[in-house]
């Protein structure tokens, strides 16, 4: 690893400070090792987030508890996700990033497999909801935008794309073998894998990941050396400050809401009724399940690639192409739906995978073009407004089949509001704003 080297020198007076040298940068970057250990720790997140949609039929049977019940624990954790992620981000901009996200993983674990024995609504929505959704918001992407704006200066577009991909690998990686463990073993089991992969990542956190470049001694990747800053203190104030400056500012609204119905028609919609919404239409849960995991593999490559994109193109009108395409696809999903899977689903299925999240490393690019340096508690309440967007629905969704029998409501309102966001995020202005001032001056 480089170290910092030091000049000594002599003045009149005596010793002259000791000034640092920018350490050599080395052949394989640093950065990208604790990109790979993000990758891998966002992925053990991840797992949590394949179960609701495959829970929905086996709680409802097992319990007698109302789609609409079970869809209200889902939004809790959704919502909670959303909006743990800008206090993450100011934490750890207080205690490290190893820290914060070492404890959210453990609750994360704790949460998981406490459910394993309750038996009434409450304990669901306290487990799944409450403890869960804590632990996975301070695993957010601020997370990732936390790791991205202080290793990297250059590809951060591309290191965006790829760790906002890894939520999809996990999907892909978890949701084929819990399907699995539903349908043979039921869902008690299920959880138990989740809370068991959760608490394994804990140990790279602790020993790979480190806080800064400056604690090993070398600069963010394409970038100069900068000393560590100090902690920063009042995490909450902070991020409260941050969202209130952030609030009388256009650009904020709009990203806000181009992200709320992102998540509306992602988490909310696609990953918690899908499943049950082809189980409804004689698919098997774990075709259905299959399915999703095939959305991940293609979400991989589709964030990547948007990463790529952003280093290159114009950000806002990259997020207006991904949410019209996203409105129109889901505008046919219901004419599709059928017992068995055919070519027009799987090209569905393809197609939305590429779009799934594609929508993050440009909403993150514009985040720090207008907002500097509090860029990731801006993104992390920009997030919040995504979980929202998704709690609502996966609230609404089971809601609605409750009382409509089927999911098509849900599936052209969706489409809608993509076309809604479209046209939000060519709104978005091109100029550069001023940087925030620093909350924690």
């Amino acid at each position: 690893m480089a170290q910092t080297t030091e000049t000594p020198a002599r003045t009149p007076d005596g010793p002259a400070p000791r000034t640092p040298r920018a350490p050599r940068t080395p052949r394989f970057h640093r950065a990208w090792f604790v990109a790979a250990v993000t990758f891998v720790t966002i992925i053990g997140a991840a797992a949590f987030a394949s179960l609701p949609g495959l829970l929905i039929e086996p709680l409802h049977d097992d319990f007698d508890w109302s789609r609409g019940t079970i869809g209200f624990a889902v939004s809790v954790n959704l919502a909670l996700y959303g909006l743990t992620a800008p206090f993450a981000a100011a934490l750890m901009d207080r205690f490290g990033i190893r820290r914060v996200v070492a404890v959210a993983l453990t609750i994360i674990s704790v949460g998981s497999l406490l459910t394993v024995w309750m038996t009434a609504a409450w304990q669901l929505v306290l487990f799944w909801g409450v403890l869960v959704g804590l632990g996975s918001g301070s695993m957010a992407l601020a997370f990732a935008a936390t790791v991205t704006n202080r290793w990297f200066v250059a590809r951060r577009g591309l290191v965006t794309g790829i760790l906002t991909a890894a939520g999809a690998s996990g999907q892909l990686v978890f949701l084929p073998l819990l399907a699995w463990l539903v349908e043979h073993h039921g869902w008690r089991p299920a959880a138990v894998t989740v809370s068991l992969a959760a608490l394994a990542v804990v140990p790279f956190v602790w020993l790979l990941l480190r806080d800064h470049p400056a604690d090993v001694g070398l600069a963010p990747y394409g970038g100069e050396y900068a000393e560590k800053p100090a902690p920063v203190t009042g995490a909450a104030r902070r991020a409260v400050t941050v969202l209130f400056k952030a609030a009388r500012t256009g650009p904020f609204w709009l990203l806000a809401g181009t992200f709320a119905i992102c998540g509306a028609s992602t988490n909310g919609l696609v990953k918690t009724h899908f499943v049950p919404a082809a189980h409804d239409h004689g698919m098997p849960v774990t075709a259905a399940a299959g399915l999703l995991a095939v959305i991940g593999v293609f979400d991989v490559v589709g964030t990547i690639a948007s990463g790529w994109f952003t280093d290159r193109f114009e950000a806002r009108r990259l997020l207006a192409v991904y949410y019209a395409l996203r409105g129109v696809s889901l505008l046919f999903l219901p004419m599709l739906l059928a017992p068995t899977v055919h070519p027009p689903m799987l090209f569905f299925i393809v197609f939305y995978g590429l779009d799934w999240v594609a929508t993050v490393p440009p909403t993150i690019a514009l985040c720090r073009e207008h907002y500097g340096e509090d860029s990731a508690i801006v993104f992390g309440w920009v997030l919040a407004s995504h979980q929202v967007g998704a709690a609502v629905v996966a609230f609404a969704g089971g809601v609605a089949r409750d009382v409509f029998g089927s999911y098509d409501v849900v599936w052209y309102a969706s489409g809608a509001l993509c076309a809604a966001a479209a046209l939000m995020a060519l709104v978005i202005r091109r100029t550069r704003t001023e940087p925030l001032p620093s909350a924690g001056a």
